[in-house]
């Protein structure tokens, strides 16, 4: 679904129609589920913070631009409610990591079941690097690698300038390398931050 098919559900809720909210929460809820997991790292709690994002969401629709990307919109409120979470938990002390398996399919459809096994474990070891890293520098690393935001989009989505964002990504990147003491299976990344 494309950012404008979404306009006249907006409108709808924006005047208090309950079923465009349903509508819209239909449309984008696995979405930015899946963005949750990637960034938490915990299903139960994404679909903790899942709650919160739409919460949010009807409180700040006032405030959509319909000029602007609504999704990207929309990940942008689920980034700040994740970050919100995750600093939560962290004056709780309760520090939990754990690994999500997402479903592993290729461009033309489901992978054989050999090669998913495989691919299901390198992301598994990719996603364990990539919870180890600072939120901040995670949260660049989600969006841009497993988004596929420019760093453009990535600096509005967070509210912060282009060169923060390319700095937070060198810098992820550099230390996701440092980890696995090897630069091969990252040369792809390094080269899309150019």
């Amino acid at each position: 679904m494309q950012d404008h098919d979404y306009q006249p559900w907006l409108e709808r809720m924006i005047q208090g129609d309950s079923d465009a909210f349903r509508r819209i929460y239909e449309l984008t809820k696995d979405d930015v589920y899946r963005l949750l997991v990637f960034l938490l790292n915990d299903r139960e709690d994404a679909g903790d913070v899942l709650s919160e994002v739409y919460l949010n969401l009807h409180r700040s629709l006032p405030s959509y631009r319909p000029e602007q990307p609504f999704r990207k919109w929309l990940n942008g409120i689920a980034v700040r409610q994740a970050s919100s979470w995750k600093r939560k938990l962290w004056r709780r002390m309760r520090l939990f990591e754990r690994v999500s398996v997402t479903t592993i399919e290729g461009p033309q459809g489901r992978l054989p079941a050999e090669e998913r096994a495989i691919a299901r474990e390198e992301r598994r070891e990719l996603l364990t690097l990539v919870d180890r890293l600072p939120y901040k520098l995670k949260e660049v690393v989600v969006l841009r690698h497993y988004r596929e935001y420019s760093l453009e989009e990535i600096a509005e989505t967070l509210g912060i300038p282009v060169g923060t964002v390319k700095s937070r990504h060198h810098s992820a990147i550099g230390k996701l390398r440092q980890w696995i003491g090897q630069d091969t299976f990252l040369e792809e990344a390094a080269f899309h931050a150019d």
